[in-house]
């Protein structure tokens, strides 16, 4: 679908969708996470679920989603890759650095887009986008000058995951307008494609067989069963609205709203699975990067305002 016929209701839908589900996957991984640090075979989980209830569904008859073709195939094996890489990254970085902080970070996003852009030629910013994403990732630095937990580790884990998630999402838009494939569709190539990766993964690292043993053990928790089953179903929900916002509005937009539920999630992170200690640095730098998150938005906001205002 053109984003320029792309009816209002569905562009909002797709940003509000993507909005809740991203906030809400951020406690649940992170919950999870607490009591289960086997993070890769989580993600391989997540991706088998998502495969299996596509193709479950393309069979019965509940989806339009084609077949699996290879060409097309070829063409997401980065996004598969970029996508993986970004949320492996993620859950990797929850175990050392506390929600607000890794909020925080994840607002770097815009800034690495921006970047990307210039490389495909993806068109000059105002200079209120560009002052809003410099002020978020000040931010992010003085946060991080008082923030006592600090985990180098767990920083560099989060810094990489921006990386990968902002080719994940710039590849999504272009391959999705491209090839004109639905957001099931993407997913589907996604989740099919990452399992073999993430497989291998999980052996070579010796996450696999213990894993499984420490699955089977915990799953007698009826708290730890049901944020595990939510972590499963929240990441197919995750996957199906990202996709969906960053086909039918843009990757810049994705971003946004990535921004905007942050801002909720930073508060909540203060009092929610702990691990957060206040500090005057920590909390200024935290308002500092909400504050250029919300002027990016709106800056965004008003270039889009713009253009749709320009005849055609």
């Amino acid at each position: 679908m053109d984003k320029d016929t792309t009816p209002p209701y569905l562009s909002l839908f797709a940003a509000l969708s993507y909005g809740i589900a991203s906030m809400a996957m951020v406690f649940i991984n992170k919950a999870v996470i607490m009591e289960y640090a086997y993070s890769m075979t989580l993600l391989t989980l997540q991706q088998l679920a998502t495969a299996l209830l596509i193709h479950f569904g393309r069979v019965m008859g509940w989806t339009r989603a084609k077949a699996l073709n290879v060409d097309t195939a070829k063409k997401l094996v980065l996004v598969s890759l970029f996508y993986n890489g970004n949320v492996a990254f993620a859950l990797a970085s929850l175990k050392g650095v506390n929600i607000p902080m890794y909020i925080a970070i994840k607002r770097l996003t815009p800034l690495a887009v921006l970047i990307a852009g210039l490389f495909y030629k993806k068109g000059k910013h105002s200079k209120q986008v560009i002052l809003s994403v410099s002020l978020t990732a000040a931010g992010v630095m003085i946060a991080a000058l008082g923030d006592f937990s600090f985990d180098l580790l767990g920083y560099t884990m989060a810094l990489v995951s921006v990386f990968f998630q902002t080719m994940y999402l710039v590849l999504v838009e272009r391959s999705g307008a491209e090839d004109g494939l639905s957001s099931i569709e993407i997913m589907f190539y996604n989740s099919l494609l990452s399992l073999p990766f993430l497989v291998f993964l999980i052996i070579v690292t010796g996450e696999f067989p213990s894993s499984l043993s420490l699955l089977y053990a915990k799953s007698a928790s009826v708290y730890f069963f049901v944020m595990f089953v939510l972590s499963l179903v929240m990441g197919i929900i995750l996957n199906y609205t990202m996709f969906l916002c960053t086909i039918v509005n843009s990757a810049l937009t994705t971003t946004i709203v990535g921004v905007l539920k942050g801002v909720g999630s930073t508060t909540l992170g203060f009092f929610l699975l702990g691990g957060v200690q206040v500090h005057f640095l920590n909390v200024s730098g935290l308002v500092i990067n909400t504050l250029g998150g919300l002027w990016y938005s709106l800056a965004k906001y008003q270039e889009k305002m713009r253009r749709t205002a320009i005849p055609k």
